[in-house]
């Protein structure tokens, strides 16, 4: 991908964008961590921080964005080396993987907005109820009942089934007849199937907040298990247990 001479060694070049994509998230978890320490960390948390609402929305977009690049995009390196190994002759390579990369990102980002806006709305329902308000377990319960039940969901294993394809996702997704245009739709695509796959388990940042920067780390590397490991499609069910049980125990409690 990065090299400039003519007999560059396809292992070199993988081995340059695997740290490429490795120093973004890492450069990410510092950003994260940076602000969760500063004065603006409340803007981290969905609860909201006091300004106005489109700053709160593009605080809280950032944000975001920072913790897929964090969370997500390591896994999503296969796909983005075997798409780089299939480009490596063409000289807008660089440009080609960037736009896979934004068109991954966008998605998440767009799922991290809408779920924020829904987020918006449950707080405007527990101000308007005071019995939700009293009892916030509820809201947390149904949360985790939510995410628990959707590791049963037969279109969760077709979404993650062609998220541990990766090279087969982008024969399917790639023809370089319009390289540009193609390469952007290849990540909204795979954006879409790993938001498909993975939605249940971000959505618990919003019973957690952003900055349970422990939480992300432990939830991205069981979604980085889920769609890399050879292993990783068996602990969906066992998963979802766990937060259906989860989910009665905070209602008990």
């Amino acid at each position: 991908m990065f090299a400039y001479g003519r007999v560059a060694s396809p292992t070199r070049d993988r081995s340059i964008l695997l740290v490429v994509l490795g120093a973004a998230a890492i450069v990410a978890w510092i950003a994260l961590l940076a602000w969760e320490a500063s004065p603006y960390g409340r803007f981290l948390h969905h609860e909201g921080g006091g300004a106005a609402l489109p700053l709160e929305a593009a605080l809280f977009a950032l944000g975001w964005a920072l913790m897929i690049v964090a969370m997500m995009l390591p896994t999503s390196i296969p796909l983005v080396a075997t798409f780089a190994v299939m480009t490596r002759s063409r000289p807008e390579r660089r440009s080609l993987i960037t736009l896979v990369v934004a068109g991954y990102v966008v998605v998440w980002s767009a799922f991290g907005l809408g779920a924020w806006v829904l987020d918006r709305g449950i707080h405007a329902g527990v101000d308007a109820v005071p019995w939700l308000a009293a009892h916030p377990q509820v809201i947390v319960a149904t949360i985790l009942l939510i995410a628990g039940s959707w590791q049963f969901s037969s279109l969760k294993y077709r979404c993650l089934d062609e998220c541990r394809s990766p090279l087969g996702f982008v024969v399917g997704h790639w023809r370089g007849d319009r390289p540009r245009r193609e390469a952007l739709l290849l990540g909204v695509a795979h954006g879409a199937f790993c938001v498909g796959c993975c939605w249940s388990l971000m959505l618990l940042m919003f019973g957690l907040g952003l900055g349970s920067l422990l939480w992300m780390l432990g939830l991205g590397a069981i979604m980085a298990i889920e769609k890399n490991a050879s292993w990783g499609r068996r602990i969906g069910r066992p998963l979802g247990v766990l937060l259906v049980v989860a989910a009665v125990a905070a209602v008990a409690a």
